[in-house]
């Protein structure tokens, strides 16, 4: 386990349908936040940029789900397990192609939370070797219950598992929101993949800085990203290339 997450706190688990501003029930959705992707020699051995920006990502992460618990969002804690067990034919094909080891093995430090893990009651859901939250049986079945149509995203990686669970997410009828500065791409550029989300699924792009009232002097003025895109709030930056 992580030595730095900070002390037990009672259990917070917020009303069926907690709504943004708008009305539309939201939920934070924590990415593959583990120690794998976020920290130490597996994390640092395979992320093609500074490492740094991974500690500062996690960070922000941290700093998003305190502030959605603050205004009684739901957080949702993601995560991804690679062992050899959960692994197709085809990721094993590819992984054995391309020398890779699995990472975030159950049980391991590795496949840990990294900076924030789930209070009592909050809900987790578990990807086994795969990217896309949709496939935890239980994930979207939650949702549903919860009332929650606004997914707020946050985590790791952009290009990978944020992009496929934004990317069923949006077909499946659900609005999305994207913390630009709480996630970070490993195979694309980040304005690339980040445009492109815009652009497909309506995304709304914004920043951490968005979650917080726009003056703190009247919190009942409404923190933007908490509220469901509208037509007027998604980004939709044009791009080479038609719609679908």
């Amino acid at each position: 386990m992580s030595g730095s997450l900070g002390p037990a706190v009672p259990p917070v688990v917020p009303p069926v349908g907690t709504t943004g501003p708008s009305g539309s029930a939201t939920a934070l959705v924590v990415v593959d936040l583990q120690n794998d992707f976020c920290a130490g020699p597996v994390a640092a051995a395979r992320f093609p940029g500074d490492p740094a920006r991974l500690t500062g990502t996690a960070a922000r992460c941290a700093q998003a789900v305190a502030t959605a618990r603050a205004h009684g969002i739901e957080v949702l804690f993601v995560r991804f397990l690679g062992d050899l067990t959960h692994q197709g034919a085809a990721w094993r094909r590819r992984d054995a192609e391309l020398g890779k080891s699995p990472k975030c093995l159950e049980g391991t430090w590795g496949a840990d939370y990294h900076a924030v893990r789930p209070l009592p009651g909050e809900a987790e859901f578990t990807k086994r070797a795969c990217f896309d939250a949709f496939l935890d049986p239980e994930f979207e079945p939650h949702l549903r219950r919860r009332g929650i149509e606004h997914l707020v995203l946050v985590g790791l990686f952009t290009d990978v598992c944020v992009d496929s669970t934004a990317r069923t997410a949006f077909q499946r009828g659900f609005h999305l929101t994207v913390l630009r500065d709480c996630t970070t791409a490993l195979h694309l550029a980040d304005t690339d993949i980040l445009r492109f989300m815009a652009r497909v699924y309506g995304a709304r792009i914004t920043t951490l800085a968005d979650l917080e009232p726009a003056d703190p002097a009247d919190p009942a003025l409404a923190p933007t990203a908490w509220a469901a895109p509208t037509a007027r709030t998604a980004e939709a930056p044009t791009t080479a290339g038609g719609d679908r």
